[in-house]
């Protein structure tokens, strides 16, 4: 709706130097770096224009704002008593729902075609710059369909609908709704990442089973089926609990809603079996090996999503530096801004990046692509989310008191900054993986090498970097290394996709200030780039 400006003009002063309100964002268009890799990565251009158009109005701005300020609400039981286990929601959240399972979210990686996972890992960003909650459960929808396949029935019966682009958030049984979506519930208090130590019981029901238990952890309790593992004569399984039956409640009881840092308008729950129906998904005994592959495709949101909150916080950043003077010049001229901006735009190109290029592996049919999303997903998951909190920190600062106040937005992104590091494996968690990938899998560590080779003598400070971490790592490090080698391939990775899908100016300040150890241990301590073409990315501007 149209809305008359607000007064300036105030009886007691004159609103000056503050920043006009935003408006729509042009969230495609002021973004060079999106459109560059993008490109790069095979993702559909049009596509991507067209929901950045949608998700990035002043509406769905609001949208996500209103959406995180009513948090959901359990409804354990209606007035009389009786069992509900329900979760209910302010309208906005389903609007934003609605808006990205329509456009496509979950659903265009598996129809065919080309850059099917470049175009979903962008959506991604540029949702988490809008309003990151809903990717939660868009994410898992998206990320079931490959472990389904385990199942030939269970595929046929649930991933028409889970890409069906419609959605529906009502409490029904999936053959009453025109759309689904998919939820996990895995963790388990006593274990944690270790999924092993599952102690939830599933017994033989006929075709069926049934599953009683806790579990600590259910991302998106209201979707309309769980992936989820339960010890079955035959081992650790995977199963898929429906959450609707065609007469009525599974029996999957809510136990309270996790008050979680952030994600507020996403709920988490901890839920209860109580001999809940659930379809065995792959054999028994073979869980873990059947769920990692959503777990896999999980990974590649968890890396893309800290790129969006880092592209929102500088975003907001430097539209207050470009409408804010203090000490008789513009923020955004200030030498010492610009070199804060500048440096914290190298790590938010690089995620983004990195990225996509991984995402441009997962649509690739080679089989040493695929070694390569493989390992890539888990270095590109860990360093991107490592950056992400001090990022936005720093974003903050910047804009001054100002952000640390609400209206500001940099809160909610601050908030949201730790999640895509926790969820789908914890940093040391993450760097085991890599290790544990580079043994069992040669053809990753072979591809790898490929792609760091592939950058070499173009940069003499790249060649020189890359040898050091061949001296210092001439094989696998023990566990207690696992962070140092994680972090510097990493790293490495990222200047060499840099130095062959962004400008010069940028590879090289990233080089410069990211292999080289020439620099302090916090943002803008660095020394000269080209600061207007760096800048001019994350602006959308001209050098």
């Amino acid at each position: 709706m149209p809305h008359l400006p607000p007064h300036s003009d105030l009886s007691s002063h004159e609103v000056t130097n503050q920043p006009a309100a935003r408006g729509d964002l042009a969230l495609w268009e002021d973004d060079p770096a999106l459109q560059a890799h993008a490109v790069t990565a095979g993702a559909r251009v049009a596509t991507l224009e067209s929901y950045a158009a949608t998700i990035g109005t002043a509406d769905m701005q609001e949208a996500g704002r209103q959406a995180n300020r009513h948090t959901p609400v359990l409804m354990a039981f209606d007035a009389a008593g009786r069992r509900l286990d329900e979760v209910r929601f302010h309208p906005d959240y389903h609007r934003l729902m609605e808006v990205g399972i329509t456009a496509g979210y979950a659903a265009t990686a598996w129809e065919g075609g080309s850059g099917g996972h470049a175009t979903h890992a962008a959506m991604v960003y540029l949702t988490s710059q809008i309003e990151p909650g809903v990717c939660c459960p868009m994410t898992m929808t998206y990320a079931a369909v490959p472990a389904l396949r385990a199942d030939e029935d269970l595929f046929a019966r649930w991933v028409p609908k889970l890409i069906a682009r419609a959605y529906d958030g009502s409490a029904l049984p999936m053959a009453r709704k025109p759309g689904l979506t998919m939820g996990m519930a895995m963790t388990e208090k006593q274990g944690g990442s270790d999924l092993r130590a599952t102690t939830t019981r599933a017994v033989r029901d006929g075709d069926e089973y049934r599953l009683t238990g806790h579990k600590w952890f259910c991302s998106a309790p209201m979707s309309d089926g769980f992936l989820t593992l339960a010890q079955a004569p035959g081992g650790l399984t995977c199963f898929v609990a429906p959450r609707w039956l065609e007469d009525g409640r599974n029996a999957i009881r809510l136990q309270r809603l996790k008050d979680k840092l952030g994600n507020r308008a996403n709920a988490s729950a901890e839920i209860e079996y109580e001999g809940a129906l659930a379809h065995r998904l792959g054999p028994e005994g073979e869980g873990i090996r059947t769920i990692i592959e959503m777990v896999h495709h999980t990974r590649l949101d968890s890396a893309m999503a800290p790129a969006g909150l880092m592209r929102a916080a500088l975003d907001r950043a430097t539209y207050w530096a470009r409408h804010r003077t203090a000490f008789q010049a513009q923020l955004i001229d200030q030498p010492l801004m610009r070199a804060v901006l500048a440096d914290l735009a190298l790590d938010w190109e690089g995620a983004l990046a990195l990225g996509l290029r991984v995402a441009r592996a997962f649509d690739s049919p080679s089989e040493t692509e695929r070694a390569f999303a493989r390992l890539a997903v888990a270095l590109a998951k860990y360093l991107s989310n490592k950056l992400c909190p001090g990022l936005v920190y720093e974003a903050m600062e910047a804009i001054g008191g100002m952000g640390y106040v609400d209206d500001s937005g940099l809160p909610l992104l601050y908030r949201e900054a730790p999640l895509n590091s926790i969820w789908e494996g914890s940093g040391n968690v993450i760097c085991i993986d890599i290790l544990r990938t580079l043994r069992r899998a040669p053809l990753a560590g072979e591809a790898l090498s490929a792609e760091l080779g592939a950058a070499s003598g173009q940069y003499r400070r790249y060649d020189a970097a890359l040898r050091t971490h061949m001296e210092r790592f001439p094989k696998l490090p023990d566990a207690r290394e696992a962070r140092w080698y994680a972090e510097s391939l990493a790293t490495l990775l990222t200047a060499s996709v840099l130095m062959r899908a962004a400008p010069p100016a940028i590879a090289e300040a990233y080089i410069a200030t990211r292999l080289t150890g020439a620099r302090g241990r916090t943002a803008g301590a660095i020394g000269a780039v080209d600061e207007a073409a760096i800048l001019a990315r994350l602006s959308g501007l001209t050098a």
